[in-house]
């Protein structure tokens, strides 16, 4: 059986995403937050939250930078990547996982439009898929 670097994830953004002009394409950073609601032995309700950093290419960019905002709901699918750098004050070397995406579902508005339109329950899925070439 071969390897699988696969990730599927549900969440909200923490941030609106930022596009940047690359040499070779056009990129967008955001990050994402999933929740897992459990109860514990005394039947308190928890909550663990988890915080993604998401990148996506070219189109797929695009369209994440024109339509997602902050709060919103998004279906992410990709796979991970670590990538580090030289922090230069202090001469460390950094480390950080993300997402590279390769597909996407918009889910519907934020959590504060949805209250305030009174739209419960209305989810707008618009599939966006790249060819999954980082540049």
């Amino acid at each position: 059986m071969g390897n699988v670097n696969k990730v599927m994830l549900i969440g909200r953004l923490g941030k609106d995403p930022e596009l940047f002009q690359l040499e070779s394409a056009k990129k967008v950073n955001f990050s994402m937050a999933t929740t897992e609601v459990y109860y514990d032995r005394e039947n308190q309700k928890r909550e663990i939250t988890e915080w993604h950093n998401v990148v996506m290419w070219r189109g797929l960019a695009e369209t994440a930078a024109r339509y997602l905002k902050k709060g919103d709901l998004v279906y992410v699918e990709g796979k991970l990547r670590t990538r580090s750098w030289e922090d230069k004050e202090t001469q460390q070397k950094r480390y950080i996982v993300e997402v590279h995406a390769d597909n996407m579902q918009m889910l519907g508005g934020n959590r504060n439009n949805n209250q305030a339109n009174g739209s419960k329950g209305q989810e707008e899925e618009v599939a966006v898929e790249d060819d999954g070439l980082p540049f």
